[in-house]
């Protein structure tokens, strides 16, 4: 009887012994359904054996798995191992052949290896096979083949920069490209053609792929595309137009002329060697040059009376330029003198400019993120939109008389400001339009605005003073706080808050660089700030910046994106400074402008947060049946768009949003449904799941990713609907949906299950944006600033409200307390209790506290 060991191999014994075995005992190695061949010819009984094939580096592209081959001799038995562990016998596929030279036996081995068995053990280790060769003397082991999945990412690392060149000078094009497995081949086009350096030595592409043109050429001038393929893909870079110019040059001088009548003589250039070209600069110096003659030379000429003539007319003409100079200088002063500016008023202090957004609606049965509820007590203020057809975005000037103590400023619905007594004077900020769109209009003609989106629905703007505001975008968690004083004294701006789509800005990502919150743009930018406004917005990522190198980009004025701070690592002397909070950026800024939030992982536990949405349609009268699962960044901004959306497409909300911590792992979204009733609702998806590929979620550039799963109903009478629909990411976490309702009972779009939550204005001016009234305000920060021995000072109301991390920022401003104060306004706006602001006051031991009792009228 011959002996089995079970069904791998994993004996202790000599390699001779396990050759005897297999020779004469007729052992079956790992469980093969084959005998050990037969004994050797006696001449080649002690040969080891020697690979003929070695299994070699494979990379799976796609899901399409990979074939290792092994092939022996002499061999009796060949298995696979791979990290570590032996390929069960069944996997294997075997053919035996005889070396007919040598009359030694041949034997070759194969295994399949899928994109499943790689990924399990992605990021421990590599994963690799090898083969495993047995003969009666002893093994040999082959060389260990290593198997990857490949990939390409979308994002060039750098992309080549557009350049203008003078001719014969040398340019230089770098371009890194996107990581990939394996690395990406480089190659270079020039309006599309491929550059071969080989049959135009005028170009060098370098070892880290960068074009280098040797001397620029006028041929030369063209789109430059850095081109990036590997097994997996093939990716183009932006196009980079280079311009080759030529620059004019002199020709030789001209000879003298003859003496003219003026006794002067003249000589003359051109600018034709070489004449300029495709932009280049015209020639520098004279082309006319001219010379007195000596007095030989002059014709003999009498100064007539059309000399006296023409010296009359200069000093007319010259007289004539004078008047109208003072005449303007005099016009100047007197409109300056009608806008003086003084706006200290102590009405205005409770009174101020008030303009307001479209009255909300009724609050809706359901919406996401309930954090924030409506701020109803400034219900009663009154509409006011600005216009910008003037040239300049900010006003001086005087809003009352100095003398007039009396006169109370009262708003309507005409004017900014109406007549005042006393002959005073008004300010009228030009004709006040009840259309907002009118208002992105407007703005958008000016030369700086002429790419904001006309999207009055995601726009907010008012005017305002040194009294300060608050602009907010509803349902959006975008709002910008302008806090007292931040505007100077005697100036009024018109201020516009906008949330971009992210089709209409093109921001650059590079290598692992995802977007972390919307591109949100505040304005008019260049207007001059005396204290930092606080822009608040979303983000979607886990706020441990352990995890993220997180980097604040702004839009300069010709459009590029710089970095201008590096969250966790702010400096108090720059004009940017941030609050991270769990789901909120909280940005103070000296500058107004276009601003987004752009994240690069650290390591494999950086995880973005997505907000997994459901929608049907909302009436259904044929069989199929569509499901649509949303995968979003987790900011209030994306959500508003897709609800508006699905209300145009006629969809519902049929769940509740979960949230899923999507990590940088490079693993896939997968989504499933499961446990529909068989006699009643069948899938047409033919695969057991779908998937959003990694690279599609992680850039975060694409706002409406979402998978559709067709159902079908086996009856139109068919309409109770049970399922599990499940979307979690490979190796990672998930999120399951349990669904059951009537298709056909509940038939609320959209409308009803999402209204405005946010039923504040969309714009405030003066005291009712603030929750502290503004003389309570000074009152606390003149309390609160001077240092306390104790430390019952702005330091410990920084503790008390557990901003104590940020001291160093409080501390670089001229009132540390204000700030505070600002940054709990624009935190607490909604659900601020000022109340619990008194107790905090009342336990730094400050009689102040009292003060939060006092009526806004006493105030």
């Amino acid at each position: 009887m011959p002996l089995v060991l079970g069904p791998f191999v994993r004996c202790r014994f000599s390699a001779a012994l396990l050759g005897l075995w297999l020779v004469f005992a007729g052992f079956t190695c790992a469980g093969s359904e084959h005998d050990a061949t037969a004994a050797l010819p006696a001449a080649f009984s002690d040969l080891l054996p020697h690979f003929l094939v070695e299994p070699e580096d494979e990379y799976i592209v796609k899901n399409k798995p990979v074939t290792l081959t092994c092939r022996s001799t002499p061999a009796t038995q060949i298995y696979f191992k791979c990290i570590g562990e032996w390929v069960h016998q069944d996997d294997h596929l075997i053919e035996r052949t005889v070396d007919p030279a040598t009359a030694l036996p041949v034997m070759q081995v194969t295994i399949e290896i899928t994109r499943q068995q790689v990924e399990k053990i992605f990021g421990l280790d590599e994963y690799w096979c090898q083969c495993v060769a047995w003969s009666t003397t002893g093994t040999q082991k082959s060389q260990k083949a290593y198997i990857r999945i490949a990939y390409l990412r979308k994002n060039f690392e750098e992309e080549p920069q557009g350049k203008e060149v003078a001719l014969d000078q040398e340019v230089l094009l770098r371009c890194h490209p996107p990581e990939g497995v394996p690395q990406a081949e480089v190659e270079w086009q020039r309006n599309e053609d491929v550059i071969d350096p080989a049959s135009d030595p005028n170009f060098f592409i370098t070892a880290d792929h960068n074009l280098v043109i040797k001397k620029a050429r006028l041929a030369d001038t063209g789109n430059y595309t850095c081109v990036a393929k590997n097994i997996v893909a093939r990716r183009k870079s932006t196009s980079a137009t280079v311009l080759v110019y030529v620059d004019g040059g002199w020709s030789e001088w001209s000879k003298w002329s003859a003496c003219g009548a003026d006794c002067s003589m003249w000589r003359s250039r051109e600018c034709t060697q070489p004449s300029p070209g495709t932009g280049g600069k015209d020639c520098q110096g004279l082309d006319l040059q001219s010379l007195n003659c000596t007095s030989e030379q002059c014709p003999q000429t009498v100064s007539g009376a059309e000399d006296v003539a023409l010296y009359v007319g200069m000093v007319a003409v010259a007289l004539c330029l004078t008047l109208l100079l003072i005449v303007v200088i005099l016009v100047y002063r007197r409109k300056k003198e009608g806008l003086d500016a003084d706006v200290a008023d102590s009405s205005i202090l409770t009174t101020g400019f008030q303009p307001m957004g479209i009255k909300p609606s009724k609050p809706g049965v359901w919406a996401p993120r309930p954090r924030r509820p409506p701020h109803s007590k400034n219900s009663h203020l009154l509409t006011i939109q600005p216009d910008l057809t003037t040239t300049t975005t900010s006003y001086q000037g005087t809003l009352r008389s100095r003398h007039d103590a009396t006169g109370k400023f009262s708003m309507s619905n005409g004017p900014l400001l109406d007549p005042l007594p006393n002959g005073s004077h008004t300010l009228h900020n030009g004709k006040l339009n009840s259309d907002p769109a009118d208002f992105v209009s407007r703005l958008s003609t000016q030369s700086y605005f002429k790419t904001l989106p006309r999207d009055v629905a995601n726009t907010s703007y008012g005017t305002f003073n040194f009294l300060g505001g608050r602009l907010t975008i509803p349902n959006t968690g975008i709002s910008l706080l302008i806090p007292p004083e931040a505007i100077p004294r005697g100036k009024i701006y018109e201020i516009y808050l906008t949330v971009q789509r992210k089709e209409d800005l093109r921001l650059p990502l590079a290598g692992c660089q995802t977007l972390l919150s919307p591109v949100v743009s505040c304005g008019p930018p260049g207007v001059v700030l005396s204290r930092p406004v606080i822009l608040s917005m979303d983000h979607c990522f886990d706020a441990c910046l352990d995890n993220w190198a997180v980097r604040l980009k702004k839009q300069n004025y010709e459009g590029a994106w710089e970095d201008v701070l590096l969250m966790g690592e702010e400096l108090v002397s720059e004009p940017y400074y941030c609050q991270l909070e769990a789901e909120t950026c909280r940005l103070f800024s000296e500058q107004l402008g276009t601003f987004a939030l752009v994240g690069e992982s650290l390591h494999m536990g950086a995880a973005k947060r997505l907000r997994l949405v459901l929608f049907s349609d909302a009436y259904c009268s044929t069989l199929e049946y569509n499901i649509r699962v949303y995968c979003m960044d987790d900011t209030q901004d994306v959500f508003k768009e897709v609800m508006q959306m699905e209300r145009q497409l006629g969809g519902r909300l049929i769940d509740e949003p979960h949230v899923l911590l999507f990590k940088d792992s490079y693993h896939n979204l997968r989504l499933s449904i499961h446990d529909m009733p068989q006699a009643h609702w069948r899938s047409k998806l033919l695969a057991g799941y779908q998937e959003i590929p990694f690279y599609h979620i992680w850039n975060g550039s694409q706002r409406y990713l979402h998978c559709t799963f067709t159902l079908e109903r086996l009856s139109l009478s068919t309409c109770e609907l049970t399922c599990q629909l499940c979307v979690w990411q490979v190796e990672g976490e998930g999120q399951s949906f349990g669904l059951d309702f009537n298709i056909a009972k509940d038939t609320r779009a959209v409308d009803s299950e999402f209204l405005l939550m946010d039923s504040s204005a969309t714009a405030l001016a003066g005291p009712s944006a603030f929750q502290i009234p503004y003389l309570i305000r000074q009152k606390i920060c003149s309390s609160l600033d001077a240092p306390c021995p104790n430390g019952a000072d702005w330091r410990m109301l920084a503790q008390r409200l557990k901003l104590e991390r940020h001291m160093s920022f409080f501390a670089s401003k001229a009132s540390p307390t204000s700030v505070i104060l600002d940054l709990w306004e624009a935190q607490h706006f909604h659900t601020g209790n000022i109340n619990q602001l008194a107790t905090v006051m009342a336990d730094i031991g400050k009689q102040e506290a009292m003060i939060f009792l006092v009526s806004d009228g006493e105030c």
